[in-house]
Order: C-alpha cells, then structure tokens, then sequence
C-alpha cells in the first residue's frame, strides 16, 4: 500500500498540534504512537517511511526541554528492573549463606552419625538402638 500524498504535510501538522498542546485526535502524549494516531497514517509511516520527520519530533521534544513519554517510561522501567537485580542479589547472597551453614550442620550430623554407628558396633556398648515405627501407609 503506498502512502497517501498528504503524509507528510499530515504529520508535520500533527506534530505542531502536539507540541503545541492543542492535540485533536490523540492523547497528545509525546511519543511516535501518539503522532501516528494524530496525523492518521499507521505507525510504521514514521518508524520506516518517514525517519527524518520522527527524528524531527523528537529533537524538537529536547529542544523544549521535555523527554518524551516513551523515553520517561523507559527510565522508570530501568529503575525498577535494577531494584529487581538488588533484591535477587541480597537473595542470593543470603542462600548462599544458608547452603554454608546447611553444609556445615549436615557434615556435623554425618560425623556424629558415624560416631554413634561406631559405638553401635561395639560388644560392650552402652549405645542401644531404639525399635523404629513404621511409617504411616507402611504396613509391617
């Protein structure tokens, strides 16, 4: 589908009426999204056939010294994506704590066991094992 020969001068008009806060047919946000419904061509009119008229928009954004929606979303998201990172950071380092310790207590038990198993062993023990239960749903 070819573009319609007033593209342009459609865009350049709804450029003006964004930036000039007087947006008809739009939110007025200040992004390509917005622009494309504004002037009434598809978006890809501005991503693909009109770079120059996107880049256009978007230097003149800066040049008010406003950051454009898109840009603002942006930053937020990576605000919250690095929270995201420091908090599964401290997790981590935390597990990792808790597979030391974890480590260290079933090396303690393992010893302990074999000590027990040892004494067990032994003809004059006084170590006795105890009768074991079976377990529920076991039958004997």
């Amino acid at each position: 589908m070819s573009p319609a020969p007033d593209e342009r001068a459609r865009i350049r008009a709804a450029m003006d009426r964004i930036l000039g806060g007087t947006a008809q047919h739009s939110t007025g946000a200040l992004t390509i999204v917005a622009l494309a419904q504004e002037a009434g061509v598809p978006r890809n009119a501005l991503t693909q056939r009109h770079l120059d008229l996107k880049n256009a928009f978007y230097a003149q954004v800066r040049a008010r010294g406003q950051t454009p929606d898109s840009e603002i979303r942006l930053r937020r998201q990576i605000v919250k994506l690095k929270e995201l990172r420091a908090k599964d950071a401290a997790e981590l380092a935390q597990l990792r704590t808790d597979v030391a310790q974890l480590v260290r207590v079933v090396n303690q038990l393992t010893a302990h066991n074999r000590q027990l198993l040892h004494a067990l062993s032994q003809p004059d023990s006084s170590v006795r094992a105890l009768p074991t239960q079976p377990s529920p749903g076991r039958s004997r």
